[in-house]
């Protein structure tokens, strides 16, 4: 092993490696055909097989050569060595696939990692990967880092070629995951990984979130993280762990098939539990409610919510944001949820179940209209302020001779959405329906803390006129269409 990596690493001494280990392959297969039953016939064999696979770790550092490994077939002769008989072999090819994929080696040559990644994806990597996964015991010191190793194998393929998540999924990746999810084993690192390679999985891929329902993943989902529903997790790694499980819940969320499932197996009631409960859990709770109301999808979702007085829960959270747990969460983020519940609630409930939504912005002297309003104004004020940032950058761009394409003012209208823009259209858009539909003293109490705070009805009628003309995202033109018109006529009766 030294005197290889004494040498150079050149193309010479790589073929002699390679050369050397596919004899020693040739050699281990040849003795365990011919004495199957007597292990100390072979055992001298795998020794050296083993030996020459640690060899090859110094591989690693030339990728340039990776092109070498592809044209040589090495690539199929390591894949073939992920179901050898003997575990030990399999791990510890497992180890070096991790460190030639390393996403950092692959980037300091493209071509060389292009081609390494597209042998392996062609030897169908992660089947070969899973059918390894199921033999290994993770009680077993060795075998848990095997596992470990080959989640880390995936991480680096799919951050490489963010593309194959779904090729991925296919090919039994996502039943391995979950079944490891919610297997009874002590809480440890590999649970945490699983976790993040399946948030991983279903960030962009709308095919895996689909299959993630068809295999009952929402349920296994819900049972996992009910177990936080009164306590919270006990370490850095576990909130992690939570974490990863509740943004894998929002991405499934995302397609409509699957909230009739959250809505099934009892997903509202437990996020709502959460929502009491002022546990770690909460904000990621209400995150989620938020993912299961949105759209005209999300009207069972809705209805439901308030039939299991869900109302008495998200309310309390309206009058008063709730403070953010985790780090990079802020009291903005938690108010845009609030405020986008009660906005699809609106939006979407109908009968006895809209008319105590509605009751509800009478209530104690109408405290939640003066709640609307005093959020109305706070983030009107930062829009404006955005808004002077952006007309001062147009005008340095005008000066400098610059033109304003159409692409430049997408960028400022997302500057402005984040600068609380989205907030304050929900916000402006709940007080136009509670306006039309509910009591007349809402209206009446709208009217006069605008006149006593100094704001305007012509500034909500301008937001709301700008919300109705960037609505996007229906599934069809009529939708969009028929949701404008509607907003258009709030804003005429407001």
């Amino acid at each position: 092993m030294f005197c290889l990596q004494a040498e150079v690493m050149d193309e010479t001494n790589l073929k002699k490696l390679l050369l050397s280990f596919e004899k020693k392959c040739y050699k281990n297969q040849e003795m365990r055909i011919k004495f199957p039953d007597l292990p100390e016939k072979f055992l001298e064999s795998e020794v050296e097989l083993n030996d020459v696979i640690q060899e090859m770790h110094v591989i690693g550092t030339v990728p340039e050569y990776y092109q070498v490994l592809v044209d040589l077939n090495t690539v199929q002769s390591l894949l073939q060595l992920l179901s050898h008989d003997n575990t030990d072999i399999s791990i510890a090819v497992v180890d070096l696939l991790q460190e030639l994929t390393d996403v950092d080696t692959l980037n300091e040559n493209d071509d060389g990692g292009t081609a390494l990644i597209d042998a392996l994806l062609e030897g169908q990597i992660v089947a070969v990967l899973v059918q390894n996964l199921e033999r290994l015991d993770e009680t077993v010191k060795e075998e848990a880092e095997g596992v470990h190793n080959s989640l880390a194998i995936i991480e680096n393929i799919t951050e490489f070629r963010p593309d194959i998540c779904s090729e991925a999924a296919q090919q039994g990746l996502l039943p391995w995951l979950l079944k490891r999810i919610k297997s009874k084993i002590p809480f440890d690192d590999n649970k945490v990984y699983a976790s993040e390679i399946l948030a991983i999985l279903l960030q962009n891929t709308d095919e895996n979130r689909i299959l993630l329902g068809e295999v009952d993943g929402i349920d296994v989902l819900l049972s996992q993280l009910a177990a936080y529903k009164r306590h919270d997790p006990s370490s850095k790694e576990e909130i992690e762990y939570m974490e990863n499980l509740f943004d894998s819940m929002c991405s499934c969320l995302m397609v409509p098939q699957n909230r009739n499932r959250f809505l099934k197996g009892e997903g509202l009631q437990l996020m709502n539990l959460m929502l009491r409960e002022k546990r770690m859990s909460r904000n990621s709770a209400l995150k989620v409610l938020n993912h299961s109301m949105t759209g005209s999808e999300g009207s069972d979702n809705c209805q439901k919510f308030i039939d299991i007085l869900g109302l008495r829960t998200i309310f309390p959270l309206f009058m008063k944001s709730p403070k953010p747990v985790k780090e990079g969460q802020t009291k903005d983020e938690m108010e845009e949820h609030v405020t986008s519940i009660v906005g699809s609630l609106l939006k979407n409930c109908q009968g006895t179940q809209r008319q105590r939504l509605l009751n509800k912005f009478t209530e104690n002297d109408h405290e939640k209209v003066e709640r609307l309003v005093e959020l109305h104004l706070k983030y009107l004020d930062r829009v404006r302020t955005c808004d002077n940032e952006i007309e001062q950058e147009k005008v340095r761009y005008k000066k400098q001779g610059k033109s304003i394409d159409s692409d430049l003012d997408d960028e400022f209208y997302l500057k402005r959405l984040d600068s609380g823009l989205f907030t304050l259209q929900l916000v402006d858009y709940i007080m136009l329906e509670v306006c039309s539909s509910g009591e007349p003293s809402i209206k009446q109490r709208v009217m006069q803390i605008l006149n006593m705070r100094g704001g305007s009805v012509k500034a909500i009628r301008y937001i709301m006129r700008e919300y109705a003309g960037n609505i996007g995202d229906a599934k069809d033109d009529s939708t969009q269409e028929a949701e404008q018109d509607r907003i258009l006529k709030l804003v005429d009766q407001f």
